[in-house]
């Protein structure tokens, strides 16, 4: 939860010097409630520091004081974030800010504006005004952070296909590695050097059927997926667990597609791993073909089914070994080589690939003022049981928090605006007669209509 801090109220003052009998209202106006604002920090890498404190509220302003001087303006809170973190409003689902850059800041909670003094309210009419302005509430709104991993290039796959001996293959990165699944429970990253340029290389947890509506920790681990440029789909090609290559490789595109229609559209590379498990079928490491029949099976089934469904949508097909490094010099390369082209088509404004990515799919959320929101003049009407009639309205609260009930002129504001909303029209319409009842936050006020 987080509370932008609340504007300062505007002075009731007067002047008061020697000399100056009659000296005018100089109320200054009170200062701006302190904004809460996010910032991504590359020396944070968990969130763990956001889960021992519940509320986050910034700084009020001051209110306004005498000889027209205005209130300081309250301090903004700060929330340091990790780089890469998400908000999202938890009441709309909208996406606020992508924090994918050390420095990115977004302002999650505008403080409240401060009210005006009553120096502003003198008029030909109204030489002394005794009443101002009430400062604006500060936003409060609870906000879910999600925290997805920088990488270039993502490892997804079934469980147990190889991608953690894959990581620690080509990075200095050192998962744990054993001959189960789900060894792997959070995303693991390492660094890959070619000697010509370097790249983020991320282990993503296995996936499985389901993921895309949350099985397992499916939610958690494709929002990872979304983060990175070009995807490397490391599948089992011995079938050592019985599993059929091509049913593999299509389960984890149907749960990527399901998610977020963004990752299919993420350059890919297919690697075809573990073919020291293979027999005798598989061609010398030099060669990246694949036979019809390498695998278990023929048509659709097994490795060439496979290779055949891949070669009809363009996506590179390469056999390695992890545990053996065969083949993985080209993997490597290809994939460097389809990040190059990925960024260089973010820098000529194609988009960014490595975003949020799911949350393109929903609405993003724009933060404005109190005083901008679509409801802010609406009044609205209730009625209590002892026949109250009760008004509610964020403006309505703010002028109401202004009114001196001691002075005739505020009092005039408050009914006029009232009159103006057409809140007086609706009453009546709804039986408010002389004597009636007007409940406003939980203060009664009986109505005489002035026109009786």
């Amino acid at each position: 939860m987080i509370q932008s801090g609340r504007g300062g109220d505007g002075a009731v003052s007067f002047r008061r010097e020697p000399f100056v009998p009659n000296g005018g209202p100089d109320g200054g106006n009170g200062g701006k409630g302190g904004d809460v604002v996010f910032v991504a920090d590359r020396n944070l890498h968990t969130l763990m520091d956001l889960r021992f404190m519940k509320k986050y509220k910034a700084q009020a302003g001051q209110n306004g004081m005498g000889a027209n001087k205005y209130g300081k303006g309250g301090e903004d809170l700060t929330i340091k974030v990790p780089v890469g973190s998400v908000l999202i409003d938890e009441a709309s689902g909208a996406f606020m800010a992508d924090l994918s850059a050390d420095g990115d800041r977004f302002i999650a909670a505008l403080g409240g504006k401060g009210g005006l003094g009553n120096a502003n309210f003198k008029n030909s009419v109204r030489q002394a005004p005794n009443f101002a302005e009430a400062g604006s509430a500060g936003q409060e709104r609870t906000v879910v952070i999600e925290l997805k991993l920088i990488a270039d290039v993502g490892l997804v796959g079934l469980p147990n296909v190889g991608k953690s001996t894959l990581l620690a293959a080509t990075t200095g990165a050192k998962p744990k590695i054993a001959n189960y699944h789900f060894t792997t429970t959070v995303p693991n990253l390492g660094v890959v050097d070619l000697g010509y340029r370097t790249f983020v290389l991320a282990d993503i947890p296995g996936l499985i059927e389901g993921a895309a509506q949350g099985v397992g920790l499916g939610h958690d681990f494709l929002k990872h997926v979304e983060r990175t440029k070009v995807l490397i789909h490391v599948v089992d090609a011995s079938g050592s667990e019985g599993r059929d290559p091509r049913e593999d490789y299509v389960a984890i595109e149907r749960e990527m597609a399901a998610y977020s229609p963004l990752l299919a559209e993420k350059p890919v590379l297919c690697a075809l791993n573990k073919i020291d498990l293979l027999d005798s079928r598989v061609k010398p490491e030099n060669d990246n073909r694949l036979s019809e029949n390498d695998g278990d099976g023929e048509g659709n089934n097994g490795v060439g089914g496979l290779e055949a469904y891949l070669a009809e949508r363009g996506v590179p097909v390469f056999r390695i070994s992890a545990a053996t490094r065969t083949g993985v010099d080209a993997l490597l390369n290809a994939a460097a080589k389809l990040l190059a082209d990925a960024e260089e088509a973010e820098a000529a404004g194609g988009g960014s690939a490595g975003g949020a990515g799911h949350g393109d799919q929903r609405n993003w959320m724009r933060v404005t003022r109190i005083e901008d929101d679509p409801d802010y003049r609406d009044v609205l009407i209730e009625q209590d049981e002892d026949g109250a009639f009760v008004l509610k309205g964020k403006q309505l609260y703010k002028i109401f928090d202004s009114t001196n009930f001691n002075d005739p002129g505020s009092l005039g504001y408050l009914n006029k605006y009232l009159a103006d909303s057409g809140a007086i029209r609706k009453l009546k319409a709804r039986g408010l007669e002389d004597g009636g009842t007007i409940r406003i936050k939980n203060f009664d006020l009986e109505w005489y209509d002035d026109e009786d």
